[in-house]
């Protein structure tokens, strides 16, 4: 049977995604089972993967990336046991998920609730367990409290702002202007996404107790003084460094160490969504399946800026990349 997968071909721009076409279809092994996948997204962290630039890849091209689906269980494996064929299931692939069929262990697999779409439990996956780990896991944050979040406009700041809602937690959000009043609606301020150390000070009064910055680069410093004394940092990407607009990974890494070694009064810290699976496992599981909750009682609503075919592949990472996508972009694999 033939179908279809994206292959990134060389490191590079959206031009080195190639969609292939394969004759046979994957086999599971006796403890995995073969997904037909039905959505998987475009997030920056597949931006980082397609340059070379992710350190949790170590793989080098051809592979197919893809970090995170949905999708249905086609086949079992000899000795799997977990679930059925036509069970719909989530995972945080980190590659592979731009095929139509991959096959995956079983015991990384969460179950989809049967009340909710392919789409917002898509949602849940990358864009909604990165902040809530952030928030819940490493900030500890508390009602009552503050936090402040660049990007507070694309998927991961949008999914922030609920749960910052949902906590009690007042929130704060920068990112450019035609993103304003989506932050607003999400029950934030927003902040102009230029906003230099000054004028971010004067939009926070005292400070928050959290910021949380994907950006790296000249962006920490100003989101360390944005912090109140006994605040937080938590920094969570390299945007500035992938898109060459300055900063530089490894510097990022040393400035967050430096800072936490500092008696600054406040603490700094990196969060990774592969690095904090791999470290606690069953935080990853326990924290999808409480979001499926969530998600099933309306407590959140991930934002989705688009859905597209696989096909578009290139033109959903040009857009990711240029940085106007408000909420999360989607890619359509398969019809259920």
């Amino acid at each position: 049977m033939a179908w279809k997968k994206i292959v990134l071909t060389g490191f590079g721009g959206p031009e080195c995604l190639d969609l292939q076409t394969e004759d046979t279809l994957p086999e599971p092994g006796a403890t995995e089972v073969r997904i037909r996948v039905l959505v998987t997204s475009a997030a920056f962290t597949d931006v980082m993967i397609r340059k070379g630039m992710y350190p949790d890849v170590k793989q080098r091209p051809p592979f197919t990336p893809g970090y995170d689906l949905v999708g249905v269980v086609d086949k079992t494996g000899s000795a799997a046991t977990r679930f059925k064929p036509g069970e719909r299931v989530a995972d945080l692939t980190t590659i592979g998920a731009y095929a139509e069929y991959l096959c995956l262990p079983e015991d990384r697999l969460t179950s989809v609730p049967g009340e909710v779409s392919d789409v917002d439990a898509l949602g849940m996956i990358l864009s909604a367990v990165t902040p809530h780990q952030m928030l819940h896991r490493v900030a500890k944050a508390q009602a009552g409290q503050s936090l402040l979040i660049h990007g507070a406009g694309g998927a991961v700041g949008t999914a922030m702002l609920q749960l910052a809602q949902d906590a009690g937690i007042t929130a704060y959000g920068t990112d450019i202007v035609v993103k304003h009043e989506l932050i607003r609606r999400l029950g934030a301020t927003p902040i102009d996404a230029n906003a230099g150390e000054a004028a971010l000070q004067e939009a926070l009064g005292q400070g928050v107790d959290v910021v949380f910055d994907p950006l790296g680069g000249k962006s920490l410093s100003r989101s360390l003084h944005a912090l109140k004394p006994g605040g937080m940092l938590v920094a969570f990407g390299f945007q500035s460094a992938v898109l060459g607009r300055g900063g530089s990974i490894p510097m990022d890494f040393v400035k967050l160490k430096l800072w936490n070694w500092l008696p600054n009064g406040r603490a700094t810290a990196f969060y990774s969504i592969g690095a904090m699976r791999r470290a606690h496992p069953e935080w990853f599981l326990e924290d999808l399946a409480s979001l499926f909750t969530m998600l099933a009682e309306g407590r959140i609503a991930p934002i989705v800026a688009e859905v597209l075919p696989l096909a578009q592949a290139r033109r959903a990472h040009e857009e990711v990349e240029a940085g106007n996508v408000a909420g999360k972009l989607v890619l359509r694999v398969s019809e259920p």
